[in-house]
């Protein structure tokens, strides 16, 4: 005989989930005795729920596997939904455990019950309340094949008492097999007639997974396909993941903005969507359709989390492209002197060590680094894909986890990086080798920038998007947090501490004042 708890744990790492990033409370105790009795599953402890759900976010996106959460009743979920949000967006596999009441005392509605069901459905592909012990087991193997089958988060909902109660040992487990989304049906012919008919066709690349159209595969296809098309590509606004530098092509992010992505789009009479969604705009802005293109000029080669790469491939061989040629690239200069998003752009570009991946959270410097890593060496990008801020720091934590032998650096905003600061603590806690970049310019900046699209910001208005009174130190709280810290003030100077900070394979952070 076994327990409910352990036969969830059990079930769960012989499925393949190797990481459970855990912020208990008294209504998961048994799961965290069934892990002191061992697993083989590591368990990493956040302070904050939000900084658990976007760390299992992040160690998703890079390995293809879910890792679990394990969070505290109704308030537990409801602190990390922000991140399973992102996830959602990024279609990364999640399986949330959430303890509940016993269920005997669900009916007296004591001070912590909530709807947990309720709460997970809108960031959940799929939601079950575990009534039984012995439906724990196969509750974990359903948890997992729904959430890397369906591209999504999976949330358990497990009441204590059937946590601790017995339950027939269960049979071997098999391991699940991470297979792709089934396919849907396309016509290459058609894409290939559609594609030679056209003039000026635009490529739309989604970045889901290792054989996504943002892959390094895809990208060297679609720059095939360019050559025999005389088209353009741009990736989608904020990809879930993307491959850069090292001798791939340069294509940009579709700007966020409507006007400039329109003006993008516009000049297109054919837009090829390789992954990703129609495009639309971000908020809805007066005097512009949410549609940022008509469906009479979309076409559709795979839906997100298709095998994109693939498909690619053989449309490039089908339309007789030729060899991938390798773009002449080179990476901006790096002007002396104070720092500007520009500056840390380039200098954070000639830094970069080869097979590295970088967490990128907050408009400041988010878009002049991208355009600046083209000719960076090879590294991935990952980007919030659902705008829930206080993802950079978490999804940093869960990709230095799952790829332990690449060097992480997450590239932030000071005002996102404070909804979700206490991931220092586990980074110190953990010993993960991941640079924080925060870049301090006291303020809101996006917020900012939207409303001067109104006009010109008032008193109140400034105020209400300023961090400035008093200002943060970052030096002093990651040190308070157990990280080492530096500020920087010039791009001399932010190179040496960052090369310094990458050669300890510690974890870091460096205030970058703007």
């Amino acid at each position: 005989m076994t327990t409910g708890a352990h036969a969830l744990l059990d079930a769960l790492h012989a499925q393949g989930v190797a990481v459970c990033f855990a912020n208990p409370g008294t209504t998961e105790l048994d799961l965290v005795r069934a892990a002191e009795e061992g697993t083989g599953m590591r368990f990493v402890l956040g302070m904050q729920e939000n900084v658990c759900t976007g760390a299992a976010d992040g160690w998703g996106r890079m390995s293809g596997r879910p890792a679990a959460t394990l969070l505290h009743l109704g308030p537990g979920l409801a602190n990390g939904i922000a991140n399973l949000h992102n996830a959602r967006r990024a279609r990364t596999p999640v399986v949330n455990v959430v303890g509940d009441h016993t269920s005997w005392h669900l009916p007296y509605d004591a001070p912590l019950a909530s709807d947990i069901d309720s709460l997970a459905r809108p960031v959940s592909a799929w939601v079950h309340r575990i009534d039984r012990p012995a439906d724990a087991a196969p509750a974990a193997r359903e948890a997992v094949r729904q959430a890397v089958m369906g591209g999504g988060v999976a949330t358990l909902i497990f009441p204590a008492d059937h946590q601790a109660a017995s339950t027939p040992a269960d049979a071997p487990v098999p391991t699940a097999e991470a297979g792709m989304p089934p396919p849907s049906a396309w016509d290459p012919a058609g894409v290939d007639r559609a594609l030679r008919a056209s003039r000026r066709p635009l490529f739309l690349l989604g970045g889901v997974g290792e054989h996504g159209a943002l892959s390094a595969r895809g990208q060297r296809a679609v720059a095939r396909l360019l050559s025999v098309t005389g088209g353009t590509a741009y990736a989608e606004t904020f990809p879930a993941r993307a491959e850069r530098g090292g001798g791939l092509p340069a294509f940009d992010r579709l700007p966020y903005f409507p006007e400039p992505a329109r003006a993008a789009l516009d000049a297109a009479d054919l837009v090829v969507r390789v992954g990703a969604l129609p495009p639309i705009t971000y908020f809805g802005y007066q005097g512009h359709p949410s549609e940022l293109v008509g469906a009479d000029r979309l076409l559709c080669v795979c839906e997100p989390g298709e095998d994109a790469a693939t498909r690619l491939e053989e449309l490039a061989d089908r339309m007789e492209a030729p060899p991938y040629l390798e773009p002449a690239l080179s990476l901006p200069p790096v002007e002396p002197g104070a720092l500007t998003p520009p500056r840390i752009a380039a200098t954070v570009a000639a830094a970069l060590p080869e097979g590295a991946i970088v967490s990128v959270e907050g408009g400041t410097c988010g878009y002049p680094f991208y355009a600046a890593s083209a000719g960076a060496a090879r590294h991935t990008t990952l980007t919030n894909t659902g705008g829930a801020i206080g993802q950079g720091l978490p999804v940093a934590l869960g990709a230095a986890l799952a790829c332990p032998g690449r060097p992480v650096i997450a590239l932030l905003s000071d005002g996102s990086t404070q909804y979700t600061v206490q991931t220092l603590w586990t980074l110190a806690h953990e010993g993960l080798p991941v640079v924080a970049l925060i870049a301090a310019n006291h303020q809101y900046a996006i917020l900012r920038n939207e409303l001067r699209r109104g006009g010109e910001l008032g008193p109140r208005a400034q105020a209400l998007t300023s961090l400035d009174a008093p200002r943060v130190d970052w030096v002093s709280l990651a040190r308070g947090y157990g990280v080492a810290a530096t500020r920087a003030a010039t791009t001399a100077e932010l190179d040496a501490q960052l090369r310094a900070a990458l050669a300890t394979r510690a974890p870091a952070l460096i205030e970058m004042s703007l």
